[in-house]
């Protein structure tokens, strides 16, 4: 079954869950659509999405939270009836103890995946795919803290450990919790276009639609991560001061070492170069005036990450992101401020 954007038949999406889900996982997503039909709605439009809740049996499901959603499908009615076009499998925490659990789930996935448009696995729900086999010989996506088990449980898969979320060919997969919003509203900028999935985004406070590429790290995070005291304060002296030169030998300084064991202990203690470190801050700095400040001229954008031009930020967020600054402004861009 195709998506059919232009159809006054909605998307039916199946939302697959199981006793410990990840309550977010499944809530963001669900969210997402239903706003999609609020705006669709503001504009005259049919609503695009109805969102069943399915599991193994009818009724409610408790999740890995106080709430429980009310499956009102089990997995052998939408087999039997046909799944949506569009089914989506959430995480758990216990990922190993719940996959131990659901030979049956697992089984189910891999025989419906092949009748549906799209079979998204949010989080660790990329190894209900795994298990099944769907994702050897592709490119997948899973929450940081598990990436290294999925790829050490099943080799024939490209884990991008780093990625918001991966599309390969009809199967998606995500990284962990709010990565299914950014997720979702990929789904419905595929489905009813770009000025919708924004429109959404701004509703839910997210004035910027993260790219499937993007890291699932922000330099901030990665910076508050560090435990290396002189180290830290580097990095935040970094984020700071995004406009000024930033040699090597004044990094050390701000250290107080030599440039030398300034480059050892910082590697030892991010995993990566101060030059890599700095780059990483310049280009998340550069995305965020590209996203708020619509108006800023891009050699402004340049200046004010320490960056020498405005061929130094194309060069830097093409070789990234692949796209031009412009192109990014254009399709991730939010309000114009001030």
């Amino acid at each position: 079954m195709e998506p059919h954007r232009h159809s006054s038949t909605p998307h039916l999406v199946d939302l697959v869950v199981y006793p410990g889900f990840k309550a977010l996982e499944a809530v963001g997503p669900m969210s997402v659509f239903d706003y999609a039909n609020v705006h669709l709605r503001r504009h005259g439009r049919p609503d695009g999405y109805a969102v069943r809740v399915a599991a193994a049996q009818a009724g409610p499901v408790r999740s890995d939270t106080l709430m429980a959603l009310e499956a009102t499908h089990t997995l052998a009615e939408l087999e039997q009836q046909g799944a949506g076009c569009t089914v989506l499998l959430v995480g758990s925490r216990d990922i190993e103890q719940v996959l131990a659990a659901s030979a049956d789930l697992v089984a189910w996935a891999g025989r419906v995946a092949p009748r549906v448009a799209r079979m998204i696995a949010l989080c660790s729900g990329s190894f209900f795919l795994a298990e099944a086999g769907l994702l050897d010989g592709r490119r997948a996506a899973t929450h940081w803290s598990v990436a290294g088990l999925l790829r050490q449980r099943y080799p024939a898969i490209d884990v991008d450990a780093d990625a918001i979320y991966v599309r390969d060919g009809h199967l998606w997969t995500s990284a962990g919790v709010t990565a299914g919003i950014d997720l979702a509203l990929a789904v419905v900028e595929e489905d009813f276009g770009h000025d919708l999935a924004l429109e959404v985004a701004r509703d839910l406070v997210m004035y910027l639609k993260r790219p499937g590429g993007q890291s699932q790290f922000s330099v901030q995070l990665a910076s508050q991560r560090t435990a290396h005291r002189d180290i830290q304060a580097v990095q935040n002296w970094v984020l700071d001061h995004l406009a000024d030169p930033m040699p090597m030998s004044v990094l050390a300084a701000r250290a107080a070492m030599s440039e030398r064991h300034f480059r050892r202990i910082f590697q030892q203690e991010t995993g990566q170069t101060p030059s890599a470190f700095v780059e990483s801050a310049r280009l998340e700095g550069a995305r965020r005036l590209l996203e708020l400040q619509v108006s800023l001229p891009l050699k402004t954008v340049a200046a004010r990450v320490g960056l020498g031009s405005e061929q130094a930020l194309r060069h830097l967020v093409v070789r990234h992101l692949g796209i031009t600054p412009q192109a990014y402004r254009e399709r991730f861009g939010g309000p114009a401020r001030r």
